[in-house]
Order: structure tokens, then C-alpha cells, then sequence
């Protein structure tokens, strides 16, 4: 036996070369062995769940927007404004657009594109007035569609309206009695929303019954316009617009509308009272509103009805403008159809010395031929009326 455990030199050298060698030779097998496992792993095909989904995504009609939301900017009132929303149809099917409706009435649709083919494109053209509006201002467009995803696809548009000159009150409107002696005057403010300073060469009111006044409260930007209603007036209602010239090419001219409406002096409602047909089971109440539009205090007085039993009383709401007259019939009572019957009220008033109100009895229930209804018309009592007081003999009392 060899004593030394170890072998020589030359043997040990050659002995360990070949166990590295060994060592190596299985670590890079076993690393291609790993790249290759790799490479197959990522080349294997998609599973058929992931190819159903993508198909699924296209299949059928598919509607797409290039943009749902479109800003006009700033637009001058009274500006109409067009604009065309762009879509695709990104499916494998015809898309059909079935309807567009706008939200507001400022809106209205244009012929849209109904049926798109797959990859085609089609536009709904849409118009907005600036008419109405000021300020910001946001509206809505609702498109229904055979995309099985979203049949229904909410459109919007947006502006800032706003005026080269802000008119307040927009309009002068005067309420007048018909025996108005002295002028009235109203007076509207003009601001100016232009960067330039602005100035007025002319106002023309078109019309004799108006005079205006125009005077500089801030040079260039606000102006104070004094229009004064002058009677008497030829009819029941007049009207005109106040025009003024401006120095800006960008709005030439500020239209004011004036109207002036004539009212009677005393204004009665109702015209005429109706009682129910046949014997009051209970008492039975009605008024009479009296309004005063005359430039005199109105006093009413001696009210009465032409039939016993009646109740009649006078409360004054406002003082020697505003009147309400009430009746009291009492239960039992009973007003003929053919029964002439008149509420009478005396006033103070220079040109009417009496009000007379008929009072008449409700028709019971329709019973005969379009002919007939027509002569029971006939017999009906003629509404209101305003005694004057020259036909009184006396006069009324002036004021």
C-alpha cells in the first residue's frame, strides 16, 4: 500500500483539468436547454378566449366622434352659427344614425349622414342662434344610433354670447290713460362693451308721440337715453323704435323698442257676474274688481242691485285706486233667465258717473239644438258700462 494518500503531481494536474472541463460542459447544456424552453413558451399562439374578444370588439356597427364637444368662442348676440360633428363608423357593419335631436329650440339639425358604411365617415351638420342668449352658454344634441355599445351618444356645444352695448331696460314700455293730459318719461341705460371708446351721431324716433334725450354719463362707454311718451295718443297702442347711430363699424347702430299702451281710466273685472241656475242652496258671494288707471283719485259710492235681498258692499284695497265690490246673495235665491239685473256703483269720476255690472243667471245643461244655444246668446245682457255723466242731467261731481 502507498503510504502517501495523495497522488504525484503530474497525475493530480491532469486529473483535476478534466473534472472542470466536466463541470462546465453540463452548465452550458443546461442553459441552452433553458433558452430554448424560453423561446418556445413566447412563441406558443393566443388562446381562443383572447381571439373572441378581440373579434368581439369590432363586430356590429360602431359609432366613434372625432370630438363630442365643440367650443364656438365668443360670438356676438344675434349671431347663427354653423357646425358640422364628424364621426366614423369603426365596425364591421352599416351604422345607422336614427335620429338627432337638440335640446333647445335656439338648435336645429341639419340632414346628418343616416347610414355610414364600416370605415366610412358621415357628419351632423348643427346651426345655433345666439338670439336669446348672453353669457356662457352650453347645449346638448342627442344622437340615437344602432351601435349595440352606446345607442345613444350626447353631443354639446358650447360660446360666450355676448352685446356690443348692453341696453337696460331692452325696451320702454309706458302704461297711459286715455285721459292723460301730461307727459310721461322713461329713461334707459346704455353701457358700451367695445375696447374703443364709442360716440352717437344722431337718434331718430320714428314716431311723433316719442321724444328722446340722449346725455354722456361716462364718455365713450355709458350713456343715459331719456324717451317721454307725449299725448294725447290716436289709438289704443303705439309703438316705434328709437335708432342711434354709433361711431363703430362693428355695431352702426342701438335699437331701443317703445310702446305705449292706452288703457281705459277705469278698468272693471269681470264684466258681467253670473249666478247658479235655480234656488242658492247656500250663499253665494261674487266681486267685482275696480281698478283706477285715471290720473284723478277715483271715489266709488251708493252701490246697489235692482233685486231685494242682495247685499251689496264696497272695500277699498287701494286708496282711491283699487276697489273690490262684493254681493251677498242668500241661500233661497233665485235669478230668473230672463230677469234683468244690474249692479250699480256711482263714482266721482269727471267723465263716468255711473258703472252698471249685469248680473245674469248661469244656463243649466245643454239640452236643445245649436239654434237654440244661439238665441239664448242672443238674450244675454251686454257686459259693463260706463254711464257718462253728461247724460245724467247733473253731472258728476268734479274733482
Amino acid at each position: 500500500m502507498n503510504p502517501n494518500p495523495f497522488p504525484a503531481n503530474g497525475q493530480a494536474s491532469a486529473c483535476g483539468a478534466r473534472r472542470l472541463l466536466t463541470f462546465w460542459g453540463v452548465l452550458i447544456v443546461t442553459g441552452a436547454f433553458s433558452l430554448v424552453a424560453s423561446g418556445w413558451a413566447k412563441a406558443e399562439p393566443p388562446s381562443a378566449a383572447a381571439t373572441t374578444v378581440s373579434a368581439a370588439e369590432t363586430a356590429g356597427p360602431r359609432i366613434e366622434f372625432a370630438s363630442p364637444v365643440f367650443d364656438f368662442g365668443k360670438l356676438k348676440q344675434g349671431e347663427i352659427m354653423l357646425h358640422e360633428f364628424e364621426f366614423t363608423n369603426t365596425g364591421t357593419a352599416v351604422l345607422e344614425v336614427t335620429s338627432v335631436s337638440p335640446g333647445c329650440g335656439c338648435t336645429t339639425a341639419g340632414n346628418w349622414d343616416r347610414r355610414v358604411e364600416p370605415g366610412k365617415k358621415g357628419v351632423i351638420p348643427m346651426q345655433f342662434n345666439s338670439s336669446s342668449f348672453r353669457g356662457p352658454v352650453a347645449k346638448g344634441i342627442t344622437v340615437t344610433c344602432n351601435d349595440p355599445n352606446q345607442s345613444t351618444v350626447i353631443l354639446q356645444f358650447k360660446a360666450t354670447v355676448w352685446k356690443p352695448f348692453e341696453v337696460t331696460p331692452a325696451s320702454a314700455v309706458f302704461t297711459i290713460s286715455s285721459d292723460a293730459e301730461s307727459s310721461e318719461t322713461k329713461v334707459v341705460h346704455i353701457v358700451s362693451q367695445l375696447e374703443e371708446p364709442v360716440t352717437f351721431s344722431e337718434v331718430a324716433a320714428g314716431n311723433p308721440s316719442f321724444q328722446t334725450e340722449l346725455a354722456t354719463v361716462k364718455p365713450g362707454k355709458e350713456f343715459e337715453l331719456r324717451i317721454t311718451a307725449m299725448p294725447p295718443f290716436a289709438s289704443a297702442s303705439a309703438s316705434a323704435a328709437i335708432t342711434l347711430m354709433t361711431s363703430s363699424s362693428e355695431a352702426p347702430t342701438v335699437n331701443v323698442p317703445v310702446q305705449v299702451i292706452v288703457q281705459q281710466p277705469v278698468a272693471i273685472l269681470p264684466n258681467r257676474l253670473t249666478v247658479p241656475a235655480g234656488a242658492l242652496r247656500t250663499t253665494f258671494s261674487p266681486s267685482v274688481t275696480i281698478r283706477n288707471h285715471g290720473t284723478n283719485a277715483l271715489v266709488l259710492s251708493d252701490a246697489s242691485i235692482n233685486v231685494p235681498g242682495v247685499e251689496v258692499s264696497i272695500q277699498e284695497t287701494q286708496p282711491n285706486r283699487l276697489f273690490r265690490v262684493t254681493l251677498e246673495f242668500p241661500a233661497g235665491f233665485e235669478l230668473k233667465p230672463d230677469e234683468k239685473v244690474e249692479m250699480l256703483v256711482k263714482t266721482n269720476h269727471p267723465k263716468f258717473a255711473e258703472i252698471r255690472i249685469p248680473v245674469v243667471a248661469a244656463q243649466r245643461a245643454a239640452t236643445s239644438t245649436t239654434a237654440t244655444m244661439a238665441e239664448t246668446s242672443a238674450k244675454s245682457p251686454a257686459p259693463v258700462t260706463l254711464t257718462p255723466a253728461a247724460s245724467l242731467g247733473e253731472g258728476a261731481p268734479k274733482e
